[in-house]
């Protein structure tokens, strides 16, 4: 069995499958960007279009949620799940808070103020949009600080996979939200601001923040020089071509 992970440094939905990989000590998937991307072709085999895809034997698994429980049942050790369902349940519980209650209302708020896109954030026209995500983000951070753990993890006293969907979520947050203007809500939580700390310290945590920043470098280098808008185009015309069955 061939397998390859679809990845870019800063997709932190890629950065959740990367961590895991690292953690498990997995050395038998590529971790390759994906050929394709932006064209056509890219859209008209991956109806979603997004990444990551864990391509096994040429077909690709989307979703990183869906990608992360198939590798848990085909690499079971080491676990990052627990050893009792109501475990498994907590840490499913806090990876979705990565993935729903941050990740996508810290996209959101990038996509309201373009702040990963334009030079000068865009906010006038959406104070009220960008208020609501604020709050909502400030009020989920705080919720997030009274269930996370005490001892530099999610839970259960070791990397998990809570751990990978929050460290990207957390990283995402921390480095949006300066550009729009609102308060960051990590410093305002102690017990997320200590974790936030201390993950640092796991190697594959470490090496998930390395790429973040490096792919988040390369994003404000194609903003700076306009190439941005270009590619975006690309994108769009590439996935429009692909429904209409254009190849």
């Amino acid at each position: 069995m061939t397998m390859k992970l679809y990845s870019w440094d800063l997709s932190p939905y890629s950065a959740r499958v990367r961590m895991q990989v690292y953690a498990k000590g997995l050395t038998d998937i590529a971790i390759e960007q994906p050929p394709t991307y932006g064209t056509p072709k890219f859209y008209k085999d991956h109806p979603i279009g997004r990444i990551p895809l864990l391509e096994i034997d040429g077909e690709a698994i989307p979703e990183s949620a869906v990608i992360a429980e198939y590798l848990e049942e085909i690499y079971p050790e080491p676990s990052l799940l627990g050893a009792t369902s109501r475990e498994n349940a907590h840490i499913r519980t806090l990876a979705r808070i990565g993935d729903i209650y941050l990740m996508n209302n810290t996209f959101m708020l990038a996509v309201q103020t373009r702040v990963l896109a334009a030079q000068t954030p865009l906010i006038t026209g959406n104070e009220g949009i960008v208020a609501l995500l604020g709050g909502q983000l400030a009020s989920n951070t705080k919720a997030l600080d009274r269930m996370i753990g005490r001892d530099g993890f999610a839970c259960l006293g070791r990397v998990t996979l809570a751990d990978c969907a929050l460290v990207p979520a957390l990283f995402f947050l921390e480095n949006v939200l300066p550009g729009t203007g609102l308060a960051d809500p990590i410093a305002a939580n102690a017990n997320v601001a200590a974790y936030r700390a201390a993950i640092q310290g796991q190697e594959c945590a470490a090496r998930i923040l390395v790429e973040l920043s490096r792919g988040l470098e390369e994003r404000r280098e194609l903003i700076r020089s306009g190439a941005i808008e270009k590619i975006r185009a690309a994108r769009d015309a590439a996935r429009e071509a692909a429904e209409q069955g254009i190849t």
